[in-house]
C-alpha cells in the first residue's frame, strides 16, 4: 500500500467522556472531518432533545402521572423512557452476575416495523421470545481471542480480518474514535487497546465511569432479563475474568410484565410498583421460543481472575 504522510494530533475528547482517549495515539488528521460531522449531528440530537423532545416527553408523562385524558393513550404509546429514567433513578439498576447474562435481544428475521421504539419504556411484540447466546456472540469471542492469544496478537481473527482489509485497500475506521488503521502497527495498537481495558478491569474491577453507555437491559414478559445493544464489550470482558456482579440499568420492560405488576395503577403508584419488582428480576439463561439460530449446549468459563482490589480486601 502507498504510505501517505500522516499527522498524529491528540484524539478529542468524546461527548459525555472524562479524560482523553484510550484510541489518541492512533487519531489520524484526515478522520477530522468525518469526527466533526458525527460530532454535529450529535450536538444537533442533544439540542433537538433538550429543546422540543424532553419538555415533549415531560408534559405527556404529566398526563399519564395525574390522570388526565389521554393519560392512558400515553400509556398505550410506552410511556417516553427518557422521562420514566428520570423518575426512577438508580432504582433501575440492578446488580447482576454477568456470567449469568448469557441472552440478548436477537433482531435477525424480526420485521423492523415491528422492532420496538427506544424511545419507549414499554416494548410490545414478541420481541423476548428472539434471543441470542452471547456466549457465542462476537464480542466474547473477540474478547477472549486478545486475552488468549497476548503474545502475539497477529494470531486474533480480529487482526487477520482488519489486515485483509488493509490488503485490499479498504483500511478499518470509524468515524467515532477518528481512527484509521491504515498499517499492521496501528492494528497491532488498537488490538492493545481493548487488551489494555481488560487487564485495567483485571486490576480494578467494573468501573462505571469508564465507557458511554450503560449496560442496558429489558425485562420480558417473565421478568427476566435479555441484554439489549451498548456495553457488550464491557460485559464480554467481565464474563471472562469471572467478576462476581455488575451493575446494568433497566432500559425498557415487556407490557404484558409492566400490566402484571402495575396492576392496573398509573402514575406514582404504578412506578413504586414498577420499582419493587425490579429487584427481584434475573437474567435469563433460557433460549427463546423464536431464536433465529441454536448454539451448544455444553460451554466452560475460564477460570475466575479474582481483581487485584478485591482479593486484597478479602486478605485483610
Amino acid at each position: 500500500m502507498k504510505d501517505m504522510k500522516k499527522q498524529k494530533i491528540p484524539l478529542p475528547v468524546p461527548i459525555g467522556s472524562a479524560g482523553a482517549s484510550p484510541f489518541a495515539s492512533l487519531y489520524d488528521s484526515r478522520m477530522r472531518w468525518p469526527i466533526r460531522r458525527a460530532r454535529l449531528q450529535v450536538v444537533v440530537r442533544e439540542a433537538f432533545q433538550a429543546k422540543v423532545g424532553l419538555p415533549l416527553e415531560e408534559a405527556l408523562m404529566t398526563l399519564w402521572e395525574q390522570g388526565l385524558p389521554g393519560g392512558r393513550a400515553v400509556e398505550r404509546q410506552g410511556l417516553p423512557r427518557r422521562v420514566v429514567e428520570r423518575r426512577l433513578g438508580d432504582a433501575l439498576i440492578v446488580h447482576v452476575d454477568p456470567r449469568k447474562l448469557i441472552r440478548s435481544t436477537d433482531w435477525r428475521g424480526f420485521p423492523y416495523r415491528q422492532r420496538p421504539s427506544s424511545s419507549a419504556f414499554i416494548w410490545d411484540g414478541d420481541w423476548d421470545q428472539w434471543r441470542g447466546d452471547l456466549r457465542y456472540g462476537s464480542r466474547y469471542r473477540f474478547i477472549s481471542d486478545i486475552d488468549d492469544h497476548r503474545d502475539d496478537l497477529r494470531r486474533t481473527e480480529r487482526f487477520r480480518s482488519l489486515y485483509q482489509w488493509l490488503e485490499v485497500g479498504r483500511p478499518w475506521s470509524s468515524h467515532h474514535q477518528g481512527v484509521l488503521l491504515d498499517s499492521e502497527e496501528r492494528i497491532l495498537a488498537y488490538l492493545r487497546v481493548y487488551l489494555s481495558f481488560l487487564d485495567d478491569m483485571t486490576e480494578r474491577g467494573f468501573d462505571t465511569t469508564q465507557g458511554k453507555d450503560d449496560l442496558g437491559v429489558a425485562i420480558t414478559r417473565e421478568g427476566r432479563m435479555l441484554k439489549i445493544n451498548r456495553g457488550l464489550h464491557r460485559l464480554a470482558m467481565a464474563q471472562r475474568i469471572g467478576l462476581p456482579s455488575v451493575p446494568v440499568r433497566v432500559k425498557a420492560v415487556h407490557r404484558q410484565w409492566w400490566q402484571r405488576v402495575s396492576e392496573g395503577e398509573s402514575g406514582e403508584a404504578a412506578l413504586e410498583r414498577i420499582k419493587m419488582a425490579l429487584v427481584h428480576c434475573s437474567p435469563e439463561g433460557e433460549p427463546g421460543a423464536r431464536d433465529p439460530a441454536t448454539t451448544p449446549e455444553d460451554f466452560d468459563w475460564p477460570v475466575p481472575r479474582l481483581p487485584t482490589s478485591l482479593s486484597r480486601e478479602e486478605e485483610e
